[in-house]
Order: structure tokens, then C-alpha cells, then sequence
């Protein structure tokens, strides 16, 4: 499975808007600190806008916000909003009937692919991944203290 930059970038938009705790968030701002084009990041909000994740705040201070709490939105979600369907292949597929169901070696296999995507995904919420993110903000901040010989 392929995830696209879409997804990627949608996923950093949103905790860089969660970050924000309930600031209206101008597109300009998540753009720079994410190193993502603002044409680009335009059309991203514009799909997460119509998923229901953000809200637009219109006016001299406006920008986006999340339209529900960040431990309310999960990574699936956003990914399959952006990406459409994750499934491995197209026999895990909810509404595929496969032909070669009785012949092919392979589709359990892909059953658990498919599960384990799902269960990764979907228990990781954006609060999660803000997070595990200043956890590793803070451990690239934190730096040895150096050993010297002890001083007699």
C-alpha cells in the first residue's frame, strides 16, 4: 500500500491546526512550518473541509480550526478521506465478490494486511500523534551532558 503525499500532508496539516488548540489557523502558517506548498495545502483543507475534520473561520484573524477534538479524529479516517479506499488489493474490498476465491492462496494474507492497516490506523488519533511527536521533539532537544575525568 501506497500512501499519497495528500494524505501525508493532510494528516501534518491537521496537528499542526490541533496544535493551535481552537485558534483559527491561517493556511500560510501551516504551510511554513510544514514545508508544504500553499496551493497545495489549499486544495488538501479543501478535502478535509468537505470530510468534516476543519472548519473555515472567515475575517482578518481567520484560518482553520478542527471541527471536533483531536482524540475524535483518527489516522484511517483521514487516510481514506484523502485516499479513498487502503485496502492491499482489491479482493479485501468490502463490496468486491472475488472469482478466484476458492483457488487463491493468497487472500488471507491480504485479510490480515488489510486488518492490520485498519487497526493501526484507526487506533491512532491525532491527539496520539501530537503526542509521540513531542516526545520526539523533546528527546532530539535533550543532549548528554559530556563525561569528563573527574577533577582531583
Amino acid at each position: 500500500m501506497w500512501v499519497s503525499t495528500k494524505a501525508q500532508y493532510g494528516l501534518r496539516a491537521l496537528i499542526e491546526i490541533a496544535r493551535r488548540d481552537g485558534e483559527a489557523v491561517p493556511l500560510k502558517d501551516v504551510s511554513e512550518r510544514q514545508g508544504i506548498s500553499q496551493h497545495y495545502l489549499e486544495q488538501i483543507a479543501s478535502n478535509l473541509r468537505r470530510a468534516g475534520f476543519i472548519k473555515s473561520i472567515r475575517g482578518a484573524h481567520g484560518g482553520y480550526r478542527l471541527a471536533r477534538p483531536a482524540h475524535e479524529i483518527n489516522a484511517y479516517d483521514v487516510v481514506t478521506a484523502m485516499e479513498g479506499s487502503i485496502a492491499p488489493v482489491s479482493c479485501v474490498e468490502e463490496d468486491h465478490v472475488c472469482d478466484s476465491q476458492n483457488v487463491c492462496g493468497t487472500q488471507t494474507l491480504w485479510h490480515r494486511v488489510d486488518t492490520a492497516l485498519r487497526d493501526v490506523l484507526g487506533g491512532t488519533t491525532l491527539a496520539d500523534l501530537i503526542v509521540e511527536s513531542d516526545r520526539q521533539q523533546h528527546a532530539r532537544l535533550v543532549q548528554l551532558e559530556p563525561s569528563f575525568p573527574h577533577l582531583r
